[in-house]
């Protein structure tokens, strides 16, 4: 007569009880800390062993105890994306949080989401995550020139990534679109179609991508020998009907710009609403020039010429950005421009 075998542990035996590293390690048959190190993809760790952990923790669902890995190591694996809710026309949050998503799908860490209205103190957002100590790493957007989230960031030595740029002399992470040289580009692409009434639709004054926009309408209007068209009374962050409201009004006065370079898609589709209803069609009395983030525009007016910012692009580089900022890579190290045409 055989003794009984003691009972083996299974993946069923612990289907109703929250699974653990210790859960892994008895179907594995392997200690903790091997479990441990594998999950965190350590190069000590065999990849066949790294591949048969993670395959036994994602059927068991497994998901790190955060309150104990705080406990243990003072961090939160979290990265925190402040993000004002009136970012979300034409799609701008799903676009950075996938790339956001994208990069730290491979890392310990997840990301959370603060939301903030314009009405209310973005500070205030990174006050609340910086004493509750909520994460380890912030995204910062719409910055301005001289931005108290990074000052306040910075003095306290919490790691941090910028979607745009400052002008306090501070020294930080960042990655941004080269807004002036998209504007000068613009105007060469509208002096080629022989516009010389050129506006410009850009952002409030208080961000620093105005600037950057605004000198290069300066310099590409100088460039070639045109007085800059008085500046339009609305912003892209002025609401939709707005936006065309306002356009129709000024279509309806003599001398209307026969040229808009506008720097956000949604409000181009206000701008185009506004300009038909005045009695203009877009390719013949008037051109426009627009950034897009998502590809909408050709098929809604093909005749406006496009060029794409790449926000899911822009939430990689954010993502690797402020990861190389916890690990402490020096800041200069960590700042990005681009441009595509």
């Amino acid at each position: 007569m055989n003794p009984k075998k003691p009972p083996q542990p299974s993946r069923l035996s612990h289907a109703s009880s929250r699974p653990t590293l210790k859960t892994i390690a008895e179907i594995t048959n392997l200690g903790t800390t091997t479990v441990s190190r594998a999950l965190k993809d350590a190069p000590e760790i065999g990849e066949k062993t790294k591949k048969r952990v993670r395959i036994v923790a994602e059927e068991l669902g497994y998901t790190p105890n955060r309150a104990g890995v705080g406990l243990r190591t003072g961090k939160t694996n979290i990265i925190n994306l402040v993000l004002s809710l009136d970012e979300e026309i034409m799609g701008l949050t799903s676009h950075m949080v996938r790339g956001l998503s994208e990069t730290l799908r491979s890392t310990p860490y997840h990301l959370t989401v603060t939301p903030y209205t314009l009405g209310n103190s973005p500070l205030d957002a990174v006050r609340y995550i910086a004493e509750t100590r909520s994460a380890d790493g912030v995204i910062l957007s719409r910055i301005e020139p001289n931005d108290a989230r990074v000052e306040y960031l910075h003095k306290r030595n919490i790691p941090f990534a910028t979607h745009g740029r400052t002008q306090m002399g501070i020294e930080h992470p960042f990655h941004d679109f080269d807004n002036e040289q998209y504007v000068i580009n613009s105007i060469n692409r509208l002096r080629a179609k022989n516009r010389t009434r050129i506006a410009l639709l850009g952002p409030t004054d208080d961000l620093t991508f105005y600037h950057h926009t605004l000198a290069g309408y300066t310099k590409g209007m100088q460039a070639h020998g045109l007085t800059p068209y008085p500046a339009l009374p609305f912003t892209i962050d002025n609401t939709l009907d707005t936006i065309e409201s306002e356009t129709e009004a000024l279509f309806r006065r003599t001398s209307p710009p026969d040229g808009i370079i506008s720097m956000s898609g949604g409000s181009t589709i206000a701008l185009c609403c506004g300009i038909e209803k005045a009695g203009f069609s877009i390719g013949k009395e008037i051109d426009i020039v627009s950034k897009q983030t998502v590809n909408i525009l050709p098929r809604f007016r093909p005749q406006i010429e496009t060029v794409h910012e790449d926000i899911q692009l822009a939430g990689r580089e954010l993502a690797k950005l402020v990861l190389a900022s916890i690990q402490q890579t020096p800041a200069s190290k960590l700042q990005s421009i681009v441009y595509s045409p």
